[in-house]
């Protein structure tokens, strides 16, 4: 960013750009303490629990398997396999059936009758509310586990080749934007002449068409991306018929409209708006082009915020719009920079009006930024834990930081810019107080074409002199280096930006590393089913112990035990004791002492679950006054 400040005295520049400075500092406070008040938000889902649990062991086959998400999923056909030990297929490969009820999303798959013993691989894919595909796998044993040939997927959905091109996509789709809307803004709201001059043209040009070819790569690649991860599926119609009946298919199809009437829009902006001479008709087609293209470029944004994450979750009918006009300060902001970087480097002169209102825009942009981000943050982030201790929040911290280095090099091109407008100015009258030349009595005498050709040769000399006049100018060259180090600066934060939006937000990753599901759905979990054989050492010592925990969560639980002995026959015991034991989290051992309901069936009510985690189960049995053992195995609750 740069702005124009005389020399002495202070401007209503110099005091926006101190102000620039002072709410920068102030974010990091304002920052803090919505975080620390922040409450949930969903963003990208993620999986809350299963039933069967991830690496539970059932004692007879369940009749179907189920998962629980945070939010709302879009599936097919084989977002849901179930692969028995030796890789086939162990559900009825239908169509997940859909078992949510209110605010809670669950899918199920029915499973085969008579399945055998062994190790079982779940392997689900489906695509967030947010746009983006999520995927992740894991087991649950019949009977006792056993070795698989099954490979859990070590690629994430949306990764490998295809996903590294619709990255780059994305990300080129956001530098067309910016380009597009932020060089259109800045030639009808800082510097009109711009319109005439090529190097600006080509400019705003080079955004729509970037952020064409961008769009039309991710509508191909969607299926792909979201699928199967092979470019050959690019060509599938089925593939691309069913991404167009998708949200953000209608999003990018959406954005590929409003790219015509943005077309038309430089049409207008570069033909017949650069060629009118009259003030006061140029002035009402600015106010034209300003309304329509404010339209055009909102509705381009919208594209974004109706399909990622400022769709979802809570208060997303504030976090669209809210969205839109972050995107649009982004535009207004780095579009513009690399305007003024190519007025200084590629045409022959740029005013310190233009400056000055360019510093203005600017300074509104980082308003508007800053306000936004902080709102984004809150929903996205929500903690301090999330902000330091995962991939979301440490980028959002670099792009703080990004927008930080920014604004500190944009003093420094403040300060070249005051020096600048003067020396500007002085050479300026210098070369228009030059007497005529000789040559241009000598052109009245010629005839017209020939005194149109020198015409033309003096105006080219002239620009060229003017040109090199500028570029010995120091102030010059000292703005340019720090409006250059400014654009540097603004690639690399768009870069991160553009992974913000395909990362997964802080709040759900760290929900999902704890095993503890979103607020926003019910608490996750299932039943626990634990076989376990024990052997006392004495007459009759040996047998099984069969345990069932339910519903297996946070909170109170029922507790099941039942004993069989080596003949598989119901066997009673003179003491059988439980603990539980928390041990990442120092909790425990908390005894459970169940009561006897008939041979060989034990139960224990209102068992206190403080806490999700994987626990360790100690059971205790003893068959006579001097023969016992104790037997332990882990546990996913909750």
């Amino acid at each position: 960013m740069s702005a124009t400040a005389p020399h002495a005295g202070p401007s209503p520049i110099r005091r926006p750009l101190a102000a620039a400075a002072l709410l920068t500092a102030l974010v990091s406070l304002v920052f803090g303490l919505l975080l620390a008040g922040a409450g949930p938000a969903s963003a990208h889902a993620a999986l809350t629990g299963s039933d069967p649990a991830d690496g539970a062991v059932v004692d007879t086959a369940p009749k179907e398997v189920t998962l629980s998400f945070s939010e709302a999923i879009a599936v097919g056909d084989d977002s849901i396999r179930v692969l028995d030990p030796s890789g086939k297929r162990a559900d009825t490969d239908t169509e997940p059936k859909d078992l949510s009820e209110g605010s809670t999303v669950r899918y199920g798959v029915a499973l085969h009758s008579g399945l055998p013993d062994g190790t079982y691989t779940v392997a689900w894919q489906a695509i967030s509310a947010d746009s983006h595909p999520i995927s992740g796998a894991f087991t649950f044993s019949i009977g006792a586990p056993s070795d698989t040939t099954v490979a859990l997927p070590s690629q994430e959905a949306g990764g490998g080749p295809v996903g590294v091109v619709y990255d780059i996509a994305r990300y080129a789709a956001y530098g067309g934007f910016v380009l597009l809307v932020g060089g259109s803004a800045f030639v009808l709201a800082c510097w009109r002449g711009g319109a005439t001059a090529l190097p600006m043209q080509r400019l705003v040009v080079r955004g729509w068409l970037t952020l064409t070819a961008a769009t039309l790569v991710m509508l191909l690649l969607r299926n792909p991306y979201t699928g199967s991860g092979k470019f050959a599926d690019v060509f599938d119609l089925a593939g691309l018929q069913a991404v167009l009946d998708t949200k953000p298919g209608a999003a990018l199809v959406s954005r590929l409209l409003l790219l015509g009437a943005a077309a038309l829009f430089i049409a207008v902006l570069f033909g017949t708006y650069a060629r009118r001479e009259d003030e006061r008709e140029k002035k009402d087609l600015t106010f034209g082009l300003a309304v329509g293209g404010g339209v055009v470029a909102t509705g381009i944004a919208a594209t974004w915020a109706m399909s990622e994450h400022a769709s979802t979750g809570i208060q997303a009918n504030i976090a669209m719009p809210v969205d839109v006009l972050h995107l649009l300060a982004v535009a207004a902001w780095l579009g513009g920079l690399a305007s003024l970087l190519v007025a200084l480097y590629r045409t022959p002169g740029i005013g310190s009006a233009a400056v000055r209102r360019f510093s203005a825009v600017a300074f509104g942009s980082v308003v508007v930024l800053a306000a936004t981000g902080i709102y984004q943050s809150w929903r996205q982030v929500g903690s301090w834990s999330a902000l330091t201790g995962t991939r979301y929040g440490q980028l959002l911290i670099l792009k703080v930081a990004l927008i930080a280095v920014l604004l500190a090099v944009a003093w420094f091109s403040r300060r070249w810019t005051g020096r600048l407008t003067d020396s500007a100015a002085a050479s300026e009258e210098a070369s228009e107080e030059e007497p005529a030349s000789e040559s241009d009595s000598v052109s009245a005498d010629l005839d017209p074409e020939r005194a149109a050709q020198l015409a033309r040769q003096r105006a080219a000399l002239t620009a060229t002199k003017k040109k090199r006049v500028r570029d010995a100018d120091p102030q010059r060259s000292g703005l340019r280096r720090s409006v250059l180090a400014e654009a540097a600066v603004a690639v690399v934060l768009l870069a991160v930006t553009t992974m913000l939006t395909s990362t997964e937000p802080g709040r759900t990753e760290e929900e999902a590393a704890a095993g503890t599901p979103s607020a926003s759905a019910p608490a996750a979990g299932g039943p626990v089913n634990l076989k376990m054989p024990f052997d006392t050492g004495g007459q009759n010592g040996k047998g099984t112990v069969r345990i069932d925990i339910e519903p297996g969560r946070t909170g109170s639980n029922d507790l099941h035990v039942w004993i069989d002995g080596s003949d598989g026959k119901p066997m009673d015991v003179p003491e059988l004791k439980l603990a539980l034991t928390l041990e990442s989290k120092d909790i425990g051992p908390l005894p459970v002492v169940p009561d006897r309901l008939a041979e060989g069936h034990w139960s224990a009510s209102a068992v206190q679950i403080p806490m999700a985690g994987d626990w360790k189960i100690d059971v205790t049995v003893r068959t006579s006054d001097i023969d016992q053992v104790t037997i332990d195995k882990n546990a996913k609750i909750g």
